[in-house]
C-alpha cells in the first residue's frame, strides 16, 4: 500500500531521523529520533498542506525488558483536513528526556505532567515540570512496569 501525503512528506523532510513509517488499518504511524521531534512537531502544525493543529493525546509505554524500554506517543489531528497521525519516539535508560511541545501545543502542558508523573519521562523546558496526580512526596512512578505493588510509600500529615 503506498503511503499517503503526510508520511510521505514526513520521509522527503525527516529522512534522517525517521526509523520508521506505516500504515496499519488505515492509522498513519511515524517513528522518529528524539532529536527531530521539536522539528517534526512544528512542521506538522505550521505547514499549510498538512496544518496538524491538535494534540489530541501524548501518552508513553514502558516495555519494560525491550530495547528501547520506552516510547513516547503523540496523536495528532489536522481538523481542517481530517487527517490523523501517530507519532512515536523511542527512548532508552537512563536517558528518558525530551524537549517539551508546551510552546508549540500548551495542552501538552497536563499530558507531560502526568507521563512525567508516571513514567518518570523528564519533557526539557517544560515551564511547570511537577506531579499531577500523585502527591509530591510520592516515590517512584506508578506506571513503570518494574514498579513494585507492595510499596509503601510515605505517610503526609497536613501541611503546618
Amino acid at each position: 500500500m503506498p503511503l499517503n501525503s503526510t508520511l510521505e512528506r514526513i520521509r522527503s523532510q525527516f529522512q534522517e531521523d525517521v526509523v520508521e513509517l506505516h500504515q496499519q488499518l488505515g492509522q498513519d504511524t511515524v517513528i522518529i529520533s528524539k532529536s527531530a521531534l521539536v522539528p517534526l512537531a512544528g512542521f506538522l502544525k505550521e505547514e499549510p498542506t498538512l496544518q496538524y493543529d491538535f494534540l489530541m493525546d501524548l501518552t508513553a509505554v514502558d516495555y519494560f525488558k525491550r530495547k528501547p524500554r520506552f516510547e513516547v506517543v503523540y496523536h495528532f489531528l489536522s481538523l481542517q483536513h481530517l487527517f490523523r497521525i501517530r507519532v512515536k519516539v523511542p527512548l532508552s535508560e537512563p536517558d528518558t528526556e525530551l524537549d517539551s511541545l508546551v510552546s508549540i501545543w500548551p495542552s501538552a502542558n497536563w499530558y507531560e505532567r502526568e507521563v512525567y508523573d508516571m513514567f518518570g519521562i523528564r519533557f526539557a523546558g517544560h515551564p511547570d515540570l511537577k506531579r499531577i496526580l500523585m502527591y509530591p512526596e510520592f516515590e517512584g512512578h506508578p506506571l513503570r512496569k518494574d514498579y513494585p505493588i507492595d510499596k509503601r510509600q510515605p505517610r503526609v500529615g497536613p501541611k503546618d
